[in-house]
């Protein structure tokens, strides 16, 4: 009986198939109909006196690079539900290609493996941290500045509204995002089903609803998938975006050395990019791939193991073998570490030395007494129990009381060096955090020093994840790199010693690293960068709130 049930069905089936068919490739298969739009090309649009226009375009296809839908929930997949979710979504492709990668059942089947299950915490912490800097970087430009330029935005997309509704207010405040929305079990889980604008046709009716008699002034479509000819007859004026050439950021985010060896000139590149596509930068993110996992992106699941078992055996390395075995043995482990500028010589003090490093990753300490040697204690704050068990240094904890942080400061300057990152917190993108002016108040024998990294696959650094993993994510890349720049002592006449305050020794010392990696200074700390991505300060509950 269920044989002969599905056998009745089938014919249905096929009917409905061959409509969706027929919908699809609507002006395509009528070109007469499609003649009588006359289209433009984005390049010709005029972005003056544009404020009262409204704007009706396509969110994937129009506003970012055309990319597989697949490679969006991939990366949901693998920052919201953890490595298993990502596996069973990469296992399912093959299944996704059967049914059509652009059809409305595939689309079904993602969303399902992608959302079953998953927290709504997780999936607003990734629509937060995570997507808008991938977005950024997928965006096209031209197409950003005809959005800017609109006084009243409808955008539509096949991506569940979760994706796409903050970044869209992000970008352009206030907009109406026509996407489909997913049901919600007790306000805490989704069900990996939709709940309304599931369907082509359900967003063409709410397109019809919104305009009402009228049209949008302006209409985006690109013809990368048939869906955004759908958009056209809502449109007075329609522009076509044609194919954007990949920009320089895009094109050298993925290679290795040569990206250590000219960061300087890559950073510079990154913050110009920024300010070109977004009023506001995007300075801090979070979530641990550092790409966009692309449907042949996504075989970095089967290197994982790999990449693990390498971990292991660099991180055995570093803690067993001597400082002197360690350039080597990483050379031929696949770190690349290199040294731009050789620490001049000076003259014994009394006291120790106070390196002042920038803050990229918690394994910065390390790299400096590599460089130097060896070990140089550090004070950190908030460290994981497991960081501080695998760590080859000493590491001496900060408490935020201000007093008690400066006598514990002297008393390790008063038998030796000591490092510190007066950031707070770590920074991926090219710009400094606001320095805390208390380690210029503590000493006169200042060296700031320049770090910077670069991770290719996995960022070594989290905000909402376990921090214990960020050592394990960074030596997980094939080819890490990480560049040292030493800047000399600090001239004592420029210090609180030579008449300074410590704010202005802070800030100096802070232009000078800047300079030196070619990034920019904010006055952004600690908390701001919780704020955003946590929804917290970041402050240890049972430690006092003080700043030092």
């Amino acid at each position: 009986m269920s044989l002969l049930k599905t056998a009745s069905h089938l014919p249905f089936s096929f009917y409905r198939a061959a409509r969706k068919i027929r919908n699809s490739f609507f002006f395509h298969r009528n070109p007469s109909r499609l003649n009588q739009y006359q289209l433009f090309s984005i390049s010709s649009f005029r972005l003056e006196g544009r404020k009262n226009y409204s704007l009706l375009f396509n969110f994937h296809n129009s506003l970012l690079r055309p990319h597989a839908l697949f490679s969006f929930f991939m990366l949901v997949a693998f920052e919201g539900g953890g490595l298993i979710r990502a596996i069973l979504l990469f296992l399912s492709y093959s299944f996704i290609l059967l049914l059509g990668p652009k059809s409305e059942l595939a689309l079904r089947v993602m969303v399902f493996v992608t959302f079953c299950g998953l927290s709504c915490r997780n999936m607003n912490v990734v629509a937060r941290a995570v997507l808008p800097k991938i977005y950024l970087e997928e965006i096209d430009r031209r197409s950003y500045k005809v959005a800017a330029a609109a006084g009243r935005r409808v955008v539509v997309s096949s991506l569940p509204k979760v994706m796409v509704k903050r970044f869209v207010e992000d970008c352009f405040g206030e907009s109406e995002v026509l996407a489909p929305e997913l049901e919600v079990v007790g306000g805490r889980y989704f069900t990996g089903r939709f709940a309304g604008c599931g369907t082509v046709a359900e967003r063409l009716v709410e397109i019809k609803d919104r305009f009402a008699e009228e049209k949008a002034d302006v209409g985006l479509v690109g013809f990368s998938d048939f869906k955004d000819q759908l958009l056209i007859p809502f449109s007075k004026e329609v522009y076509m975006v044609t194919k954007e050439e990949p920009n320089s950021i895009n094109s050298t985010r993925h290679s290795s050395c040569a990206v250590a060896a000219a960061s300087a000139a890559a950073a510079k590149s990154t913050v110009n990019h920024s300010k070109k596509i977004s009023p506001k930068p995007q300075i801090f993110h979070d979530g641990r791939l550092a790409f966009l996992p692309t449907p042949s992106n996504s075989l970095f699941l089967l290197y994982i193991p790999f990449g693990f078992l390498l971990c292991v055996v660099r991180i055995l390395a570093g803690l067993l073998l001597p400082y002197s075995f360690c350039h080597l043995v990483s050379a031929a482990l696949g770190i690349h570490f290199r040294m731009v500028q050789h620490r001049p010589h000076f003259q014994p003090s009394p006291s120790g030395v106070l390196y002042v490093c920038t803050h990229r990753t918690l394994l910065d300490p390390i790299f400096l007494s590599y460089a130097l040697f060896r070990p140089i204690p550090v004070v950190t704050y908030s460290l994981s129990r497991f960081s501080e068990s695998l760590s080859p240094i000493p590491t001496v904890r900060l408490t935020r009381n201000r007093l008690q942080d400066s006598h514990s400061m002297r008393r390790l300057l008063a038998s030796g060096d000591l490092a510190v990152c007066p950031e707070g917190t770590t920074c991926r993108e090219p710009y400094l955090l606001r320095f805390s002016p208390l380690f210029a108040e503590l000493a006169d024998n200042i060296e700031p020093v320049a770090i910077d990294s670069y991770s290719s696959m996995f960022f070594g650094t989290t905000a909402t994840g376990f921090k214990s993993l960020d050592p394990i994510f960074f030596f997980m890349n094939p080819r890490p790199a990480y560049q040292i720049s030493f800047l000399g002592r600090v001239p004592k006449e420029m210090t609180v010693a030579g008449g300074w305050t410590a704010a202005d020794v802070a800030n100096r010392i802070q232009r000078e690293l800047a300079a030196e990696l070619g990034f920019e200074c904010t006055s952004l700390t600690r908390r701001d960068k919780y704020l955003l991505l946590a929804g917290s300060d970041g402050v240890v509950p049972d430690q006092s709130p003080e700043k030092c």
